[in-house]
């Protein structure tokens, strides 16, 4: 197999997956050679860069077809319905926290920021930014957040050890918007929850009820 159609053949399968691929599972279907395959994902890439509106993500040794960030304002004023906002600063603090001190518990995240982290933590489980990966070995065995795979393709990380320093990560998830339908559960102007109460023993939220958790020691 050529270089070219191996090109093109990457770029059909990805745009017709329309989700991320595993390149395990693409090398043994193609049954082709890690360095063939690295150098088409090259040529792939060099393709969709730069102004491109498209992108080629690669994490956690997945490939994905993605919107170029320098038009996701474009994308979301034709697309989205619901006026968008960016994230409170609140929600961006706890974005951080949990990308680098995960896994973590709401308690702990609240011990660091020093205020009630309710709203951040359940609007980032929404935005799919994190999720519940286990309870701790503890009194109550609080729930344990940590980031997903979605929050790696927002950021264009290989994996987590690809995070940058504090203030660039912080920079970079500033451009995430959040919209304005997933504030209905809180009065933004006082700040306070409405009707929400999370007691000490936590219970996992019913959009959580099907995810797999385990006890972290």
């Amino acid at each position: 197999m050529d270089k070219e159609k191996l090109v093109n053949k990457l770029e059909a399968i990805l745009f017709a997956s329309g989700k991320e691929v595993e390149i395990d599972f693409l090398l043994e279907k193609l049954q082709i050679s890690r360095a063939k395959f690295d150098k088409a994902l090259s040529d792939l890439q060099k393709k969709y860069s730069e102004d491109c509106g498209i992108n080629v993500l690669k994490f956690k040794n997945k490939l994905q077809f993605a919107t170029n960030p320098k038009y996701i304002d474009a994308v979301a004023e034709v697309l989205n319905p619901i006026r968008e906002k960016e994230l409170t600063k609140a929600m961006l603090e706890t974005l951080s926290i949990i990308a680098y001190k995960q896994p973590i518990t709401r308690l702990e995240i609240e011990e660091i920021r020093g205020v009630d982290c309710t709203y951040a933590v359940q609007n980032l489980s929404k935005m799919n930014l994190i999720e519940v990966v286990g309870k701790k070995d503890a009194v109550g065995k609080p729930l344990l957040f940590g980031t997903t795979d979605e929050f790696l393709k927002r950021f264009s990380l290989n994996d987590l050890d690809d995070l940058p320093d504090y203030e660039s990560l912080a920079d970079r998830i500033e451009t995430i918007p959040i919209k304005e339908e997933d504030t209905s559960l809180f009065d933004m102007k006082s700040n306070e929850n409405i009707g929400v109460d999370i007691p000490e023993k936590e219970e996992i939220p019913e959009f959580l009820k099907d995810e797999q958790v385990e006890i972290i020691e």
